[in-house]
């Protein structure tokens, strides 16, 4: 491809990405095709000589958006949001061109130093204080895997990376039911094993941790011979937005000298908002933070901010410099690579210093600050309806429900809810997800997509409410 063809498949593909973006709302928001089908499409044999772009862009339309499930969409309300926004969808442009490994302070410089200050702006924007620095990894499952790696060493005197951890004490994780399920996936990477994460169990409103009895379980563990190694708080569990009461959690965590990270991956993001920091309350007694812009600072995928009060220990743990990857003549110049567990980097501080200069810390506020109204606004139209029940309440912008009409035995509650579920994803209108809570299938609901505004959010409920009346007719 010469460079002029190049220029004008660019601008296709840039006026390809407006149009989708301007009209995924009249799509259905989940992919409405069957497993195979977009498997079948494709030719079992790669071709053997090149084919023409124009070929190649209309088999993106007709074989591969309609096996697409839109998470730009404004009424996708599943899981948690992946939202993007059109001053991060141009950095994304600039970056995929420029292709920089930055890896090294050497192999771009700009990408780590932007990296600094941006990752500096991000900790003053949530309220962190001075004493912590910044790197951006690729997802908060990274993140918490190299802090339990940390976590790890620092409990075992960075002997476990030298001599391994056969015939070694055995090492203890501390969380309540209420983490994300990354934490289980980094204790077996570390090599902690599942049966050394131990569940707290949760109390009060917001499902949080009890701290006596995690005090407790980490004394058993001592007297036992056992090492407990770190405490992982959650800040906005992904069930149902559970948050741990991290200022009693860290008091326990200093208490034994114990790691404490806390996973912050979806509710980071409205910490910029000053009202809500009473959850963080005690944050700034971890030694490391982990949020996610990609899922609520409307920066695309993949972009994950992770704060550490000691970075020594973190590179301790994850940073190799054989000759190759040293930097000559540049002492004392950051290497992220040392920071991270993959050694190759994107340039992920771009889209970030897009978005954040672009729209300004307070419009991102409010812009969160609306998707929380509209989530609370929504609860309480739920729980005042007969047929359906509250079952969790707001934590920020998410909170779950189900279809509980009269009539219908309690036994039967999950059965149904799960069809309900099924119906209104195959409808195409709107997209929510479940979860279990307090031993019942629930449908949890999430407003945090970038261009979602309250009448894509009441238009849902109506979509949700017309299913479930024609699922009880039928």
């Amino acid at each position: 491809m010469d460079d002029e063809t190049f220029r004008a498949w660019a601008h296709r593909a840039a006026d390809w990405s407006v149009d989708y973006l301007a009209g995924v709302g009249e799509r259905p928001v989940r992919a409405q095709v069957a497993p195979g089908e977009i498997f079948r499409q494709l030719p079992e044999a790669p071709p053997t000589a090149g084919e023409p772009m124009e070929a190649i862009f209309a088999d993106l339309d007709r074989v591969v958006m309609p096996g697409m499930t839109h998470w730009q969409h404004p009424r996708f309300f599943a899981y948690f949001p992946a939202n993007a926004s059109p001053p991060s969808l141009v950095a994304e442009f600039v970056t995929a061109a420029l292709a920089a490994q930055c890896m090294l302070w050497q192999t771009s410089p700009a990408a780590t130093e932007l990296e600094t200050r941006v990752m500096d702006w991000l900790r003053q924007m949530i309220g962190l204080p001075q004493d912590f620095s910044g790197v951006i990894q690729d997802s908060a499952s990274g993140a918490t895997l190299a802090a339990l790696l940390t976590a790890r060493e620092r409990a075992l005197g960075f002997a476990g990376n030298a001599q391994g951890l056969a015939g070694g004490p055995t090492v203890r994780v501390y969380a309540s039911q209420q983490v994300h399920s990354s934490v289980d996936k980094a204790v077996r990477i570390a090599g902690i094993g599942d049966a050394n994460l131990v569940r707290i169990p949760v109390t009060g409103p917001l499902h949080g941790m009890d701290p006596d009895a995690l005090d407790a379980a980490i004394r058993a563990d001592r007297e036992a011979g056992m090492v407990p190694a770190a405490i992982v708080a959650c800040l906005g569990g992904t069930g149902i937005g559970a948050c741990d009461p991290i200022d009693a959690v860290a008091a326990v965590a200093q208490r034994h000298g114990i790691f404490l990270h806390v996973d912050a991956a979806w509710a980071g993001s409205a910490m910029i908002c000053p009202e809500f920091r009473d959850l963080m309350r005690g944050a700034e007694r971890a030694d490391s933070l982990v949020f996610n812009p990609h899922k609520w600072l409307f920066t695309h995928f993949d972009c994950s901010a992770h704060f550490v009060r000691d970075p020594k220990a973190l590179t301790d743990t994850l940073g190799l410099r054989p000759a190759y990857l040293r930097t000559l003549g540049r002492d004392g110049v950051v290497d992220y690579n040392e920071w991270s567990i993959p050694l190759g980097r994107r340039f992920r501080a771009l889209k970030l210093w897009f978005v954040i200069r672009s729209y300004g810390v307070e419009t991102l506020r409010d812009m969160i600050r609306a998707h929380v109204a509209w989530a609370r606004e929504l609860a309480e139209i739920i729980d005042a309806d007969p047929d359906f029940e509250l079952t969790s309440a707001p934590v920020l912008s998410l909170f779950s429900f189900r279809y509980a009409p009269a009539g219908v035995e309690a036994d039967e509650l999950d059965a149904v809810n799960a069809r309900l579920v099924e119906r209104i994803n195959d409808d195409g209108r709107t997209y929510l997800t479940q979860t279990r809570h307090e031993n019942r299938f629930v449908i949890r609901f999430q407003v945090g997509q970038t261009t979602t505004t309250r009448e894509d959010v009441m238009s849902a409920w109506a979509a949700v409410r017309e299913l479930a009346a024609g699922l009880r007719a039928g």
